[in-house]
Order: structure tokens, then sequence, then C-alpha cells
């Protein structure tokens, strides 16, 4: 009997140490990374790009967000300060082809502008945020001639199918409003107002008829030195 205390002492402590033993614990699982929101592809047209280019390597934005709107593609191009593309979107326009406000079309009642004032002119602008009629806030492009960029409105008539319009892959189907830009409104809100609402913005709205060195003539300069863009 004698030899068996040591042995069940033994056993004795080896449970004991046993016991008092740390458990092993499961390593947390690491945290699950976040998706990356996908932003959609931005694939600016050559006029835009070259224009994008030139105010850019110049400093024409004065260190400000710029836009470009490419009426014959009907699309809008946002910029950051250094140039850098930040999203695209459709755009409506006015109905009619041309370049140019009509003389005192700012002045009149939408009921009494004739088709054929119905332009969105082209042209550089400083834009800023501002109110229009039933203190609606609106982005002034062209504050003279009431031509602005705001979403649809929502008292756009039926007929007009705006909405249907701008989701049209083709331009001429985006060709509806009385001269000023309608962009969607979640771009709107959340992408163009936070950009331009502290100091504004230049616009660039390039041209439907007129050479483009007519409107921008700085562009001369640019289109001798730049490299061809390709298609």
């Amino acid at each position: 009997m004698k030899t068996m205390i040591p042995l069940l002492a033994g056993l004795a402590l080896m449970g004991a140490g046993a016991d008092a033993a740390p458990k092993k614990r499961t390593p947390p699982r690491p945290a699950a990374a976040a998706t990356p929101v996908a932003r959609p592809p931005i694939f600016p047209s050559a006029d835009t790009r070259f224009v994008a280019d030139w105010v850019a390597t110049s400093g024409d934005n004065r260190k400000l967000p710029f836009a470009v709107i490419d009426k014959k593609a009907a699309s809008l191009t946002l910029f950051d300060a250094r140039g850098m593309p930040l999203a695209q979107v459709p755009v409506l326009i006015g109905i009619a082809l041309g370049d140019d406000a009509s003389p005192g079309v700012g002045a009149k009642k939408l009921e009494e502008i004739g088709p054929a004032e119905k332009t969105t002119p082209a042209g550089r602008y400083l834009a800023k945020f501002g109110y229009a009629a039933g203190r609606t806030s609106v982005l002034w492009v062209d504050y003279a001639n009431s031509v602005a960029i705001h979403a649809i409105p929502a008292d756009a008539a039926r007929g007009e199918r705006r909405a249907a319009r701008m989701a049209s892959p083709d331009p001429a189907q985006h060709r509806i409003t009385f001269g000023c830009i309608n962009v969607p409104r979640a771009f709107y809100a959340n992408t163009l107002g936070p950009k331009f609402r502290k100091k504004g913005g230049y616009v660039y709205v390039l041209p439907d008829v007129k050479p483009m060195e007519e409107v921008f003539p700085r562009l001369r300069v640019h289109a001798l030195t730049a490299p061809p863009i390709a298609s």
C-alpha cells in the first residue's frame, strides 16, 4: 500500500496541473473588409477630354472643380480641381440647336419663349448656387439668360417624359428643356452639390455648331502643343 501513495499523489498533481492550465482561446475572426462602392465607368467624349486637358494644364479653372457639358453627347463630366474625373451623367438640354442665347430671353416668361429660343448657350461660366423662382436652389450657369443646372423639376409636364428621355441612349431624345441643364436628382444632391456648394466652380458648355476654338479662344494654343486625343 505504501507504494501506491506516491502514484496516487502523482496522478492528483497531474490532474491539478491539467485544471490549472490556461484554456485555449479561439482567436477572433478578422473583421470583414468593407466592400468598396462600385462607381459607374467614366467615358468622356474626345471633345470633353480635350477641353478638360486644356483646363487642367492651363489652370483655367482657378483651382476650382469644373464640369464639361457635351451637348452633342448629352452628357456632363465632373472633374475635381486637379482635373481628375469624378463622375459622368446624362443631361437634358435645350430643345433647339444653337450656341447663343436669344437677346432678352432671360427676362421672358417661359410661355413667351419661342421654340428657336430654347437653346443651351455654349461657353465658359463661373457657376454658383442661388435661388430661382419659388425659392428653389439651383446652380446658376448663365444667370443673365436664366440658364441653370438642376434636377428634373417636379412640375415637368408628363408628356415631356423627361425621366425616360434622360435614360435614352439617343442624344436627340435629351433635347427637351427651355435651355436649362437637367441632371439626375441623386447626382445633383450628393455629388455636384457638395463640390460646388462652397465656392462654386466652372462649367464649360461645348458647342453644337460653332468651332470649339471660337467658343474657347485659348484652346488654339493648347491645340498646337497638346498630343492628339485617341478616339
